[in-house]
């Protein structure tokens, strides 16, 4: 799948990650369904870095339902023993379902009371068949935000078609660019990124140049990183060094010789 790994700093550390995409039925709250899966044996732990999407997530593990909000950095996670999770990457829409604040909870989780859902994504993920078991748990997860009944307003939809223009279209560099390009004023999109996203439209623009830009430097290793600055908008090399440092903590050459690592 185009992709599969974005926002994936090291794909080479993955124990085991499946990206469904999400069935028309709940197009418009949810962007697709990841599985990540694990045995770690005793005494290690695998460290998991992301640039995450810009948006929120429902995530089923262990023996909770968590609300994650959306984040402002790359993140880590050490996974030790034997676990799954299924997660929901959720569209702007589907936010306002579980927060009516998603700007109070960035870089935060919530634990929610969705005994429901949890009990029918655990039991398909416990039921092992081969691979068949993963789309049982999504299709589990599905069917409970098809029970929901949810209204999608013509808010939403415009929420849901600016998050994406602004993730696909590398040549949106501004909040304007996109305001343009949905006829809207960027008032009108600051004002929908606060409530549906909890991000603002700036901030979604810089996310996706990043994702690019680390995606680019791993995949290309022979690529000139001023031409990569150049090409994904960055005024300069420079530019694209301090956002790295800045919400990565480390230089695109620097990431590029631990990748390649990663990799071997």
């Amino acid at each position: 799948m185009k992709d599969s790994f974005k926002g994936i700093l090291y794909p080479a550390r993955l124990p085991s990650f499946h990206r469904l995409p999400a069935p028309a039925s709940v197009a418009d709250l949810v962007q697709w369904f990841w599985i990540p899966e694990w045995d770690i044996e005793p005494g290690r732990s695998s460290r998991q870095h992301v640039i995450a999407y810009p948006t929120s997530n429902l995530v089923v593990q262990g023996d909770v339902v968590e609300f994650s909000g959306p984040t402002t950095r790359a993140a880590y996670r050490d996974l030790t023993g034997k676990g799954w999770a299924v997660g929901a990457l959720l569209r702007p829409a589907a936010v306002p379902l579980f927060s009516d604040a998603p700007e109070s909870l960035r870089d935060k989780g919530l634990a929610l009371d969705l005994r429901d859902l949890h009990t029918a994504v655990s039991e398909a993920m416990d039921t092992r068949d081969g691979g068949a078991y993963r789309g049982r748990a999504m299709d589990a997860f599905v069917a409970w935000l098809v029970s929901l009944d949810v209204a999608v307003s013509e808010e939403a939809l415009l929420a849901n078609r600016m998050m994406d223009i602004i993730a696909s279209d590398s040549e949106v560099v501004r909040i304007e660019d996109a305001a343009s390009l949905l006829a809207v004023s960027p008032r009108t999109l600051q004002r929908i990124a606060k409530k549906y996203i909890g991000l603002s439209p700036s901030a979604l623009i810089r996310r996706r140049r990043l994702q690019d830009a680390a995606e680019r430097t791993r995949s290309d290793p022979t690529a000139d990183l001023a031409v990569i600055a150049v090409e994904l908008g960055y005024a300069d090399h420079a530019h694209l060094t301090n956002d790295f440092r800045k919400f990565l903590g480390f230089t695109p050459s620097s990431y590029r010789r631990s990748a390649g690592a990663a990799d071997c």
